[in-house]
């Protein structure tokens, strides 16, 4: 099973304390930050999973998250902050703004069995990617 689904991004106040403190590389930080947050409904949908892939929509890039539920997040959308593992499927594109797009940007969440990777190993891998 999988959803096509909006991702939106952002700062949370611990992703922030995390990052202005330097603990990128943390245990803490991969923790708080390798995590899509899911509807309640949509995360029935998936089977109430451990974790998901977020991909983006041609399935190029995709990277395996914790999965959240919340009814905070509305169905059709899922919340992930903004870190190196959102970065892998936001879009790059800027529209000379100097900014990609953060939020709306549509993605494929599924379960997954895979790893959750530490910032080090998804860096690893996106310069192997190139």
């Amino acid at each position: 099973m999988s959803l096509v689904v909006q991702l939106n991004t952002g700062s949370t106040i611990n992703e922030g304390r995390l990052a202005k403190g330097g603990d990128k590389l943390t245990e803490d930080y991969k923790m708080e930050c390798a995590v899509c947050t899911i509807s309640p409904e949509d995360f029935e949908a998936l089977g109430r999973p451990e974790k998901v892939w977020v991909a983006t929509k041609d399935g190029k890039r995709r990277v395996s998250v914790r999965a959240r539920e919340d009814d905070s997040v509305p169905p059709g959308q899922v919340f992930m902050p903004r870190a190196i593992w959102a970065n892998v499927v936001v879009d790059p594109e800027t529209f000379s703004t100097g900014s990609p797009l953060y939020k709306g940007s549509p993605v494929i969440i599924e379960p997954s069995e895979d790893e959750v990777l530490s910032a080090v190993e998804i860096t690893k891998m996106m310069q192997r990617r190139g």
